[in-house]
């Protein structure tokens, strides 16, 4: 039999619950194991239970969604959290990845799109949907943040030819999986020199590599 992975629901409407809840556990491997309508109920459970990944709304009563992955880094089991949100800009998915979130899924979209986005963050990378990567690079391009994607043509130059392959490619959007199948590499190999890139640029996540990638003409 084939592994469950567990998901928790935290979002303050009992209709966006179980209509998530419904879709969710239609499918074979995955399953809801709770749900907590504010930010203190989401981390008193955390606290006491573990799921693999929490769906969490970022406006909630009592304690919001920022304020639950700040202190869920305190947790030492803690889940990978992909953000639910009515608010699509820029801005607010900078920032909750940059509290550790590993995705970000617009609530007009979730029943359609919530078993990939909790696949994709499973499998270790970031999600986010197409409507959303278009908004972040048009953005981007259009007008970089400042905080990161410093122009920098030393950084690019010191990149190896695989690293340039890969900051280009995740710029033009693929996924880790669609990049090793281009590059005839792994995937855990992709994530490695993600990792490098990462530390290279000075970027936090997938928004920051793009954007260096922008300021510094690799797209």
């Amino acid at each position: 039999m084939s592994k469950k992975y567990s998901v928790h629901i935290a979002d303050d409407h009992q209709i966006i619950i179980d209509g998530i809840s419904a879709v969710i556990n239609l499918e074979d491997d995955l399953e809801v194991v709770g749900s907590s309508f504010n930010g203190k109920e989401t981390i008193k459970w955390f606290k006491e239970n573990y799921a693999d990944v929490l769906l969490l709304d970022i406006n909630m009563p009592i304690c919001n969604g920022k304020e639950v992955l700040k202190q869920l880094k305190d947790i030492e089991d803690r889940p990978d959290v992909i953000v639910l949100t009515s608010y699509d800009d820029v801005k607010t998915i900078k920032d909750v990845l940059d509290l550790g979130a590993k995705g970000f899924l617009p609530k007009k979209t979730a029943g359609l799109n919530v078993a990939d986005a909790i696949r994709t963050v499973l499998g270790g990378e970031e999600y986010f949907t197409p409507d959303v990567n278009k908004k972040i690079m048009h953005s981007l391009l259009g007008k970089p943040l400042k905080e990161e994607g410093v122009e920098s043509p030393e950084i690019v130059n010191s990149l190896s030819k695989r690293e340039f392959q890969i900051l280009k490619m995740i710029a033009q959007e693929y996924t880790t999986k669609e990049i090793a199948k281009n590059l005839f590499i792994s995937t855990r190999t992709v994530e490695a020199h993600r990792n490098v890139l990462y530390e290279k640029t000075g970027s936090k996540n997938v928004i920051g590599l793009v954007n260096f990638a922008a300021k510094n003409n690799v797209i």
